[in-house]
């Protein structure tokens, strides 16, 4: 299920939604070298969130493993900036593309009801919750953590309480069938962050890895729970 776009005019454009895709995308190009192996794997090692390193679970000197026959090795510092700098990159150009897609799709309605200002502080806190999140039930996971699936998981949260009822047209795929529907958000992204639990759960007997199912999770109930301190009455419009 792949949401295509919504049916929520907005008031004002959505410069702070604007600002965060040009950041990624800005990440990517010149931290991350377009995917490049080699600038990737620095990037990965050094700006994505690391648990064990976090937490200091892991010794300088563990070997981290970053892809085919790529690691790196930690080193004395605990990288507590990494709780801010992985959520502006990504593994991949799918990654990448498909966490802007959602958070275009969903970040100009939550901004409208919260102005510019506002909606960053409130992107950053749900990325922090996320992060949060994922550390603390794979607390001595040697992988790193990148992108903004968890803050994205906050914008869906406060979507789905702010604009339960507006339609958003989505892709659904079942087998060979491919058809778009109609949708209430409410089903849409509660249908999501289900799928988030079902995986996520048994994800907690392993030691990470993959998606950061638990950052969705942590992410998505942030933001739901916030975004009452954050909406401002004369701009929010249900």
């Amino acid at each position: 299920m792949f949401p295509l776009y919504d049916e929520n005019p907005t008031i004002r454009p959505p410069m702070a939604t604007i600002a965060i895709i040009i950041a990624c995308s800005a990440a990517w190009v010149f931290l991350q070298g377009f995917g490049g192996q080699q600038a990737l794997a620095h990037s990965l090692c050094a700006f994505g969130l690391i648990p064990g390193k976090l937490l200091g679970l892991l010794p300088a000197g563990t070997r981290v493993p970053i892809g085919a026959d790529m690691y790196c090795v930690l080193q004395d510092q605990r990288g507590i900036y990494t709780l801010l700098t992985h959520m502006f990159m990504h593994g991949g150009w799918f990654h990448l593309i498909g966490n802007m897609w959602f958070l275009w799709v969903f970040g100009d309605n939550v901004e409208d009801a919260m102005g510019p200002g506002r909606f960053i502080l409130f992107y950053l806190l749900c990325g922090l919750a996320a992060a949060t999140a994922q550390t603390l039930t794979h607390t001595a996971s040697a992988l790193p953590m990148v992108g903004a699936s968890g803050a994205i998981g906050g914008i869906m949260g406060a979507y789905g309480r702010l604009y339960p009822h507006a339609r958003v047209q989505t892709l659904l795929i079942l087998g060979f069938l491919i058809t778009r529907v109609s949708m209430p958000a409410i089903a849409m992204l509660g249908y999501w962050f289900v799928i988030q639990l079902v995986a996520g759960i048994p994800s907690l007997a392993s030691a990470g890895g993959g998606v950061a199912f638990w950052a969705h999770i942590g992410g998505f109930l942030c933001g739901f729970l916030l975004v009452p301190l954050f909406r401002q009455p004369e701009q929010y419009r249900p």
